[in-house]
Order: C-alpha cells, then sequence, then structure tokens
C-alpha cells in the first residue's frame, strides 16, 4: 500500500528544505525560490523552481542538488525540474528578506553595527611584493577548512589578484541592488577584478576608490560570516583611510619580510593605527628563510624583521603587538597561488602551509572583546 498523498508531499517539502541556494547558502524554501512542487499518480516529483536572475550560472549544482534530496524520498520515482525567473517583485521581497528590513533602506555596512559578531582583520604591509595577497588567501582558506564563514574583500584596487589566488573565477550575480559574491574553497569573495573587462587596468582617484570599498561592505550579500579579510594596497594611501572610516572596529594584521628596509616600511604602515585608533592585531613575518635539502636553512631576506616590527610598534602604540608567525620561502606557495588553490588546502603538510594554519589557529581563537558591547543585563527588583 503506497503512503498517502499528504505524507508523502510533506517529505518532499522537507527535502526542498535541505536544499541550499549555492550563492545565498540558504534554503530554497526559505528564500521563495519554490514555486511549487507535486507529485504525480506515477510517483514522479514535478518542482518549478524560481531563478533569482536568468542564466544562473550555478544552475546545474541546484539541479542536481534538488534531483539528489527529492529522489531520496521513499516512493519517489523521478524527479522532473522547471526553471523559471523571479519578477522585480519577487526580486524586491528577496532583498528585503536578506537584509532583514525594506528593500528600499540604504544599503548599511553589517561589520560597522555594533551588533556585529565578525572579527575584521585588514591584512596591510609597508611596500609591495612582500607577499601579503598569498598570506591573504591562505589565511582565508585556513579558517574556512576549520569550519568558520569567511569573506575576502580585494581592497587592492590597482593590484587586485586574489580571485586568481583563491580559483574564484565566477562573477558576481545581482539580486536587484544586491551582489552576490562568488565562493571558492569555501571563502566568499569579492573583486574589482570581477567587473572589469580582460586584465584591464583600473585607473581611479580616491573618492572612486571610497566609493568601491563602501559598495564591497554594504552591497554585498555576506550573510553571517566570521571573518571578513581585506587585501589592503601597500602603504598608508587612500584606501587604509577610507577603511579606518568605514570600518573602525577593523584590525590590522601586518605583513613584512625579515630585511631591515622592508621592516622600516612596515613599522610606518602599521603606526597608523595611531592616527586611526585600530588596533593591530599582530605581525607576519613572510619569506623568512629558505628550507635547504641538507636540512639547513638560508636566509635569503636577512633575519629578525618581523621581530622587530613587532618590538617597535609595541613601544610606539603601547600596546602588545605580537609576532604571529614566520613563514619559510617556499616555491609551492607560489605555484598553489597560481594554480588557484592556496597551499594550505594543495600541501598541508609543508612547511609554509603548517606556518600558515597556526597563525590561523591563533586568529581564529582570539578573544572578543565585550568593550561597548550590550550584555543584556537587568537590575535586580527589590
Amino acid at each position: 500500500m503506497s503512503a498517502p498523498v499528504s505524507t508523502v508531499s510533506d517529505a518532499i517539502q522537507a527535502a526542498l528544505a535541505t536544499v541550499n541556494d549555492p550563492e545565498i547558502r540558504r534554503p530554497i524554501t526559505e528564500l521563495g525560490m519554490v514555486r511549487s512542487a507535486t507529485v504525480g499518480d506515477d510517483g514522479v516529483v514535478r518542482v518549478e523552481l524560481l531563478l533569482t536572475v536568468a542564466g544562473c550560472p550555478l544552475k546545474d549544482k541546484l539541479r542536481n542538488d534538488i534531483t539528489a534530496a527529492v529522489a531520496a524520498v521513499p516512493g519517489v520515482t523521478g524527479v522532473e525540474i522547471e526553471f523559471g525567473v523571479m519578477n522585480p517583485e519577487q526580486r524586491q521581497e528577496l532583498q528585503a528578506k536578506l537584509r532583514g528590513g525594506a528593500a528600499t533602506e540604504e544599503p548599511v555596512i553589517p561589520f560597522a553595527q555594533p551588533g556585529s559578531r565578525t572579527r575584521v582583520y585588514a591584512v596591510a604591509s609597508g611596500k609591495g611584493g612582500v607577499g601579503k595577497s598569498s598570506v591573504t588567501v591562505n589565511l582565508a582558506a585556513a579558517l574556512a577548512a576549520r569550519g568558520l564563514s569567511v569573506g575576502v574583500v580585494d581592497a587592492d584596487i590597482y593590484g587586485h589578484s586574489v580571485p586568481r589566488m583563491l580559483g574564484a573565477d565566477g562573477r558576481p550575480t545581482r539580486v536587484e541592488d544586491m551582489i552576490m559574491p562568488p565562493q571558492s574553497h569555501g571563502v566568499k569573495v569579492i573583486s574589482i577584478g570581477m567587473f572589469t573587462a580582460g586584465n584591464a587596468a583600473v585607473v581611479w582617484r580616491g573618492p572612486m576608490l571610497h566609493r568601491a570599498l563602501q559598495q564591497f561592505l554594504a552591497d554585498v550579500y555576506w550573510g553571517d560570516l566570521d571573518v571578513l579579510l581585506l587585501d589592503l594596497p601597500p602603504g598608508t594611501g587612500d584606501v587604509a583611510i577610507s577603511l579606518a572610516q568605514l570600518l573602525p572596529n577593523s584590525e590590522i594584521l601586518l605583513v613584512t619580510t625579515p630585511q631591515a628596509a622592508a621592516a622600516e616600511v612596515a613599522e610606518r604602515a602599521g603606526a597608523i593605527a595611531l592616527q586611526t585608533h585600530q588596533r593591530v592585531v599582530g605581525v607576519i613575518e613572510n619569506m623568512s628563510w629558505l628550507e635547504l635539502p641538507d636540512g639547513s636553512r638560508m636566509e635569503v631576506f636577512g633575519a629578525g624583521g618581523g621581530q622587530t616590527v613587532a618590538d617597535s610598534l609595541t613601544r610606539t602604540i603601547g600596546a602588545q603587538v605580537p609576532l604571529l608567525g614566520q613563514i619559510p620561502l617556499d616555491t609551492r606557495v607560489r605555484e598553489a597561488g597560481d594554480d588557484g588553490t592556496p597551499i594550505v588546502l594543495a600541501e598541508p603538510e609543508s612547511p609554509a602551509a603548517k606556518a600558515l594554519g597556526q597563525v590561523a589557529d591563533r586568529l581564529a581563537v582570539r578573544r572578543e572583546s565585550l568593550l561597548g558591547k550590550p550584555l543584556g543585563l537587568k537590575p535586580a527588583g527589590r
């Protein structure tokens, strides 16, 4: 005897609720994407699904996920899916649902709100060529691999390289005024390189840089992030100043190499915290040494620069700035970045990957400050 239709229908709805939209990472039933789901006498389930935009790049993944979930329901003999597209009103409703308010409200930066629990790390350096972007993408991938929800903003507008290093070759999807960021290796990422044609150069002045950063933070749907990493351009220019204005609660993560010249410039970059009132969470020394086949180390760029920067900033700022880690020089870091799979994922047992993983562990478990946050306490009655 077959199960009652109502029971099968309920089971189908429950199965559909387990399918997440690949971009938004929330159930398709919750997002209003399932227009109908019916089961015929022959046991074939027919699902009508509304895509946010025509030509959705992840349409095939949705088809596969829905088919797998519904086909597992007892009594279902087949699954047929018909795709439609949301109309403007439905997209506005979705936008309002995602933002938690009216669709006409001016977008706000969620990470700047008092109740935000997202840890925001601005990865900075005094000069280019110290491996700041490599450190950023590897920390992001390592944190995501540890189960955290992670996002990366490629704020190096002129020298954007994060999409390649993370293998994020997708294009952002728009839902009305919202931008859905592509994901790679469990990391959400946005970059100006996703909006330019080919390898075109970006030639912008300060106000345009500020606006671009503001849109990356406010117009992109990030969801509930545990950690947001921003790959800043080298130095203390417009983007660093804009970041301090837009995200005053962000913390600076400084990357340098061991050599004295790089360390001196890195100190100046870290000292910006005195003017912006940001916290320097620590220093990462990259390219610390090259491990030779006989087990010895060659200090290609000298030694001690990272500790020098940490000690100097501790004295200058008046607060402890630790040296979070030393990353050995390894050609595999470059190769993994060119291939789009960070070394912490491609070769997790390599010395560089282990050192980066240790830094990620320190960032992941750092105790959260309760300063300025409501505790929800009420005075006891008499």
